[in-house]
Formats: C-alpha cells, structure tokens, sequence
C-alpha cells in the first residue's frame, strides 16, 4: 500500500517540454492532457485498493467480529452497573452500616469516660483520706510524717498550677490542702517561737530542745526544724527569730559605746540537752574601744557559733537560711555603726585603715566556714567589699562635703554688690588696685581686664582649686572622685543660682550683671585648668578629667543673660517712646509735652542703666552694651519722625526742640562712651569709632538739621551723598520732603534732581 501514498508530482504528467520557467502559465493543451492523465491515475489507485482488500479479506473479518464483541460486553457491563446503582438506591446498607459503627464508638466513648470518672473518685477519695491522716499526723504529734505527705500531695494537687478546665472537686481539695498547710505552719511557728526566747530583762537567749505546744509534749527541736524544711517554710518560721536576734543581739553588740561579753550556759537533761542559754554581759572595762573592729567582729562570731550549733544544730541549710535572712542587716548595721565612721578624713591616715581590712577579711572567712554567708557569692563579701574600697568611700565623704560646702556657700549668698564698686569708674587691669584687695575683683585669665564678680563665685573658684590641688596628689580612685566633685561644685552654679535670682533677672539691676560677670569669670577660669594643673593629674586619669567641655555652657549662660537684660532695656525704652504717640502734632502743645516726657523718660531709663552697667561690666562689654540700646533707641525716633506724612512749620521747629534736647540730656552719657572708646583705642582691644558703634546716632543729629534746611540745601546734600552717608534712603527723603514742603514746582524738580541722582 505504499506506492497509494506516494506524493504526485503534477509536473511529471505534463508534456516533456521545458518546465524551467516556474511562472510561465498553462496552456489549453496541457491543462487537457493534465485532467487526462489524472483520471487514469485514479482508475489505477481504485483497482489497487480493491485488489489489497480482497486479498486481506479475512483479516478485516477477524476485525470487525472484535470490534463488535467489545460493543457487546459494554452494554451487558453498563446493564449489570445500573442494576446494582438501582438495589443500593432502594437499600442503603451504607447507612446502617454507619449507624452501627457510630453506636460501637459511643459505647466505647462511655465506657472509657466511666473508667475515668471511676479512676478520679479513686484518686480523690485516696487524697482525701491522705489529707485526713496529715490532720491526724498533727493532732499525734507527727510533724515530719503530715510535712512529707503535704509535700507530696502539694505535686499531686498541682497547687499554684491550677487549670480553669479541672473538675471543682480540685479545688476543694486544694483549700483543704491550703487549710492543712496552714494548720502545720501555725503549730510550727509556736514550737519555734517556744523553743527560742529572748528575755531582755535578763539580757540573755534561751534555746528549749524539748518543746510543749498546744497539749503536744516531747516535740525536739530537730523535729520542728526539719518539718519546716520539708514544707518548705523555713525561710517563714525563722524569720521572727532572726529579727528578734538582730534587734536584741546584734545592733546592741554593734552600737554599743562599750563593747558586750558574750556567755554560752547549757542545762543538761535527764537523758538529752534540755536548754542552752547566751547572756549578754556588758564590759567592766570601759577603755576597751572598737578602733579596729577586733571586739565588735569577735562578739559577733560569738553569737553566730550559738546560732549555728545550738539553734540551726549545725546543720549547713538551716545556716545558711538563717545567714540569708539576718546577713544583709547586719552587714548593713556594721557599715552604718562602725566602719563608716572610721574611714579617714585624711589621706595621709589611709594606710592605718589596713588592720581594719585584715579583721574584716577574717571575720568574713569564719563565717563563711561555718556556712553562715556563701563562700562563692561576692555579694555577701560586703565587708570586705566596703573596707577595701575605703579611698572610694573616702573620696565620696569628701565629695558629699564639698558638694555641701559649694551648696551652702552658694545658697547664703546674698548677691549684693559691695558698696565701694557702686557708682564708681569700671574696674581696669591697669587701674592701679591691687588683686588681692578684695575678692569681689578678679582677673580674666584670657582677657586683659578685671571685672567685679560675687563672693560665692570667688569662694567657689577658691574652693574647686583646692579640689584641683588635691586631685595632683591623691591616687587614681580618689582623684577620679575629686575630679567629679569638682565639676559637680561648678555645675552647682548653674542649678542654684538661676533659680535663686529668677525674679531679679527679670528686671533691670546689678545682680543680673553681677551673675553675667560670675558666668563669665566662671568659664576663663575653667579654661585655664587644663594649663594649670592637667600637666600634674594623675596620668591614668589625664585623659578623662576634662573641663574645657563646661566653659562654652558658661560662657553662652554669660551672653544669654546680658542679651536679656538688653532686652528688659529695650523693651522699657519702646514702652516709654509708645507715649509719644508718633512724634505726631507736636505743634499743639499737650501732644509735645506727652512726646516730651517720653524723651525724659527715654533719659531717665538710659541714665539708670548707665549707673547699674558702667561700674560692674568690663569696659568693652559696657561699651557694646550701651551702643546696642543707644541704637534701638536713636533708630526708633528716627523712623517714627520720618514717618510724619505731613508736618507744619512749628510742628519741625517742636520736633528739632525735641532732638535736641535728647540729646542734650544724653551729653554726658555720649561722652563717657566716647572716652571707654577711646581708651580701648590706646590698648587696641576695641577701636572702631562711636558713630560706627551708634550708626543711627549720626542720622538722628542729621535730622535735626533736615528739619529746618531749605530744600535746596537738602536736594544738594543729598545729590554731595552727605545724606546717604548719614544712612538716608532715598524714599526717606522724599516722604520727607513732601511732608514738609507743599507741591510747587520747585518741589518737583528738587524730587526730580534727588530721584536722577546715581547711587
């Protein structure tokens, strides 16, 4: 059958002539011949076929007999599946057969739920009647028997792990555990409180070993202290005896003037040791001191014997409880009494504090052989801790005192300025007073001028170099706190006084200057530590004892409160100039006499501030001080007469009055200002002149002038510039000339000329 399938090659049954030519068309002929010879290849095919399935006969019998027997066994399977879908449709054992496996399942669920309920009843029943026999346990005297079953019974009741979801019945059971619990540690603090008194008339401890509570006879101490231990409320039952001890044994042992004798007594019983007692037994010998704590520590490892073999019965975890509850205090109790009282309050006696560190060392070792404190745990070294770091402790009293002297000095101070620098000259470098005449004068490391500074700054200072000095001869430990308490003493400053001078730094007075005087005095100082004394700090500590950080503070606190108080100045200078009301209509005579005495207030604030600023700040920062309110106040008078839109004659000639005036009055002020300017000149510390200091003062005597000039003149001072160098503008003079001069047309060419002018 594979030649039926070959491809046809139209082309082969065309005529042999050329077939080169891929697009020359067919012509009539060819196609004719084509159609033919196609139809004869087709009869072919068709006989070929024929020929093929007769000779294949049987096969496609055998195939088409396959065929149709699957065909038959899919409708007989299809028939068969429907009648078994239909008998399930109308029986459905699915369902039963579920019915029965859910009823085997709850059957079983019950069975076990009732095995389980039985179990707890059993549980249950068997904790109850345990916890009736601890009740009778108690009532037979069998201590150790009902502590063990309430340990026991504690883990199977779970206390202190309860689950929301347990049966109520627990916790029933749990209070009466709770109530068998209590019962036992109530009958164990009686017995505990019965075996160990302390008689204070008698001064002395008695220790019972066979113990009578609550018609229960012959119960030994032992017994007591180790059903407490099984309980676990151990800590709980000695913990009134070990604060009895302390209160009645060991502060009186340490506070005591004279030292107190300790005496062990024993009364042996029939068979045991029934009793043993301590007495407390003060010294005859009254010139026993506790210099190096040999007496106190002695006296105490005394009592501390007793504890541990005739109370805790020289068991170590009864100790050792008894050491965790009563150690701290009296650790606490040695330091306070004792050892804090005998730290040297001079260096050159420290190293006669090293017999106390040897006997604090040792007592600390006897205690904790007979396991009173832990040998392992540092913090029951407390002691030792406390005496071998006794140059800290030292350093840190002297740093207290220190801190308490700056304190003191600083608070009782009462900022008042000494009477010989009120009123007088400001104090110069090369005024001829000695340094050291007072102490309210003081050089500026940095600068060459010397201001007036308070007591408390000058006391301070004279106090942290003290601190400094001592820090250059003490060790590294003591000269870190030194170090500290220094800067601490500084910063005091800042804290107290601000607060101390709050409502007289809202107003205009000497204290403000003085503290901006002590601010700045302050940081010079503090800058000149490291040249005076870093060179000669300990070396390990060179490198962290800095004070150049804390000068900037100062400094900028110098700075804010002068700006303050120029401020305040101002502020009062603007209220007073408010009166006048604009320098408007000052031709009618109640509007000039108002602006009038705004100008003699104006005097009167500047005057005042002149006798507060000049004797108490350095010349230069008086000078710049002065200068910036003179500015304020020049340049407001100024701007609110050029302002005028329209003035009369006579009102020019009142305000020319006015300005002149002012003036006047600020003569001397002016004068006094010129000559600080002139002696910084000579010394070459500030040498720009007054009109550049004031550059409004130029301006408002050139509008004195203004006011009563022709126009001509002023057109040709401002066309000379003598106008602009004054600080004219160019719009101020023409609103000035058209408030003054009415319109003409001379006016206008004079605006003309003056607007033409390059600037």
């Amino acid at each position: 059958m594979e030649e039926l399938f070959d491809t046809i090659n139209v082309r082969d049954l065309l005529s042999t002539h050329d077939l080169t030519d891929q697009t020359a068309p067919l012509t009539a002929p060819d196609l004719r011949l084509l159609i033919s010879r196609l139809e004869f290849h087709s009869l072919q095919i068709k006989s070929k076929v024929q020929s093929y399935i007769a000779s294949h006969h049987q096969d496609f019998a055998s195939l088409f007999s396959l065929c149709n027997d699957a065909v038959s066994r899919t409708d007989e399977i299809s028939t068969d599946l429907s009648d078994i879908l239909g008998l399930i449709s109308y029986r459905p054992i699915d369902k039963e057969v579920k019915e029965i496996i859910d009823e085997v399942s709850a059957k079983m669920k019950e069975a076990r739920v009732k095995k389980e309920l039985l179990e707890l009843v059993r549980a249950i029943v068997e904790i109850g009647e345990r916890l009736k026999g601890v009740k009778e346990a108690l009532r037979d005297g069998r201590l150790r028997f009902a502590a063990e079953e309430l340990r026991e019974l504690k883990k199977d009741l779970r206390v202190g792990d309860e689950n929301a979801s347990e049966p109520l019945v627990y916790g029933l059971l749990r209070e009466e555990w709770l109530d068998c619990f209590e019962e036992i540690q109530e009958l164990l603090v009686k017995f505990v409180e019965s075996a160990v008194r302390f008689e204070k008339e008698s001064n002395r401890v008695l220790v019972k070993y066979q113990l009578t509570v609550d018609g229960l006879d012959g119960i030994e101490l032992r017994t007591v202290l180790e059903a407490m231990e099984v309980v676990g409320i151990l800590d709980y039952g000695l913990a009134k005896v070990a604060d009895l001890k302390i209160k009645y044994v060991i502060s009186p042992a340490v506070s005591y003037g004279s030292p107190i004798t300790f005496v062990e007594e024993l009364n042996p019983g029939p068979e045991k040791m029934s009793e043993a007692i301590l007495r407390m037994v003060p010294s005859v010998d009254d010139k026993i001191e506790n210099v190096d704590g040999k007496t106190i520590y002695s006296g105490i490892i005394q009592v501390v014997k007793f504890i541990h073999k005739r109370i805790c019965l020289q068991n170590g975890s009864w100790v050792r409880c008894f050491g965790r509850l009563t150690w701290p205090r009296i650790s606490e109790l040695i330091i306070s009494n004792f050892l804090s009282k005998v730290v040297p309050e001079d260096a050159s006696k420290l190293a006669d504090f090293q017999k106390i560190i040897n006997h604090t060392s040792e007592f600390e070792a006897a205690l904790k052989e007979m396991m009173f404190i832990s040998a392992s745990d540092n913090k029951d070294a407390r002691l030792s801790n406390f005496a071998e770091n006794v140059e800290v402790h030292f350093a840190s009293r002297k740093k207290t005192e220190i801190l308490a002297k700056a304190r003191n000095l600083l608070l009782q101070c009462d900022f008042a300025v000494p009477q010989e620098y009120t009123g007088k000259d400001p104090i110069c470098k090369n005024d001829g007073m000695s340094v050291d005449s007072s102490e309210h004068v003081v050089d500026l490391l940095f600068m060459s001028e010397r201001c007036v500074v308070t007591k408390a700054a000058s006391q301070l200072m004279k106090l942290v170099h003290q601190i400094l000095q001592d820090i250059c001869l003490s060790s590294t430990r003591v000269a870190f706190e030194f170090y500290h308490a220094a800067r601490d003493a500084i910063l005091l400053y800042e804290a107290i006084v601000p607060v101390k001078l709050e409502r007289q730094l809202e107003g205009i007075n000497q204290v403000a200057v003085l503290m901006h005087n002590d601010c700045l005095y302050l940081s010079q100082e503090i800058l000149g530590f490291a040249f005076e004394y870093h060179s000669d700090f300990p070396s390990s500590i060179k490198e962290h004892a800095v004070f150049a950080d804390m000068a900037p503070r100062f400094h900028l606190m110098a700075e804010e409160i002068l700006q303050r108080q120029i401020q305040i100045v101002i502020f009062n200078l603007r209220e007073a100039l408010d009166g006048a009301d604009g320098f408007q209509n000052t031709h009618q005579i109640q509007q000039f006499e108002s602006a009038k005495f705004s100008i003699e207030q104006v005097v009167f604030i500047l005057e005042k501030v002149h006798i507060i600023w000049e004797p108490l700040l350095l010349p230069s920062t008086y000078n710049r001080s002065m200068c910036t309110v003179l500015e304020s106040v020049f340049s407001r008078i100024t701007r609110d007469i050029l302002l005028l839109d329209d003035m009369a004659a006579e009102e020019t000639l009142q305000l020319q009055r006015l300005i002149h005036l002012m003036l006047e009055n600020l003569s001397s002020l002016l004068e006094s200002l010129a000559a600080v300017n002139q002696k910084g000149k000579t010394e070459g510390d500030f040498a720009r002149p007054l009109d550049d200091l004031i550059p409004s003062l130029c301006k408002f005597r050139k509008l004195a002038e203004l006011l009563d000039m022709p126009l001509r003149s002023i057109t040709a001072a401002w066309e000379s510039g003598e106008l602009l160098s004054c600080g004219f503008t160019l719009s101020e003079i023409e609103d000035f000339i058209k408030a003054i001069f009415a319109d003409s047309t001379l006016r206008k060419e004079c605006l003309w000329r003056i607007e033409n002018v390059p600037l």
